[in-house]
């Protein structure tokens, strides 16, 4: 079974960006060993200030529901929840072939 690809982005409130980033820091740092964690990567917009991606890369969809469903996005959840701008759009990658 190939890996699968996820893009998080993730959209904070004005003047919310410091507080954002900083949960955001560590959901990353602490994913990284979740269950089948190959690559967590964050990434803050250059083009559009407040905006955060994450690029992930898991070997099942088990364990993005468990990364999902496990004490890191509660915490980020608790600690940043009412600091997002809008839900965050999580997406599932499927390569095209050329």
């Amino acid at each position: 079974m190939p890996n699968l690809d996820v893009v998080a982005v993730i959209t904070a409130k004005s003047g919310s960006e410091a507080t954002l980033e900083g949960a955001l820091r560590e959901l990353a740092g602490a994913s990284k060993g979740d269950q089948g964690c190959l690559a967590y990567d964050l990434y803050v917009s250059e083009s559009s200030p407040g905006t955060f991606i994450t690029i992930e890369k898991w070997e099942s969809q088990e364990d993005i529901d468990a990364h999902m469903a496990g004490p890191h996005i509660a915490k980020l959840i608790t600690v940043a929840g009412d600091h997002f701008e809008g839900i965050p759009a999580i997406h599932n990658l499927r390569a095209l072939e050329s």
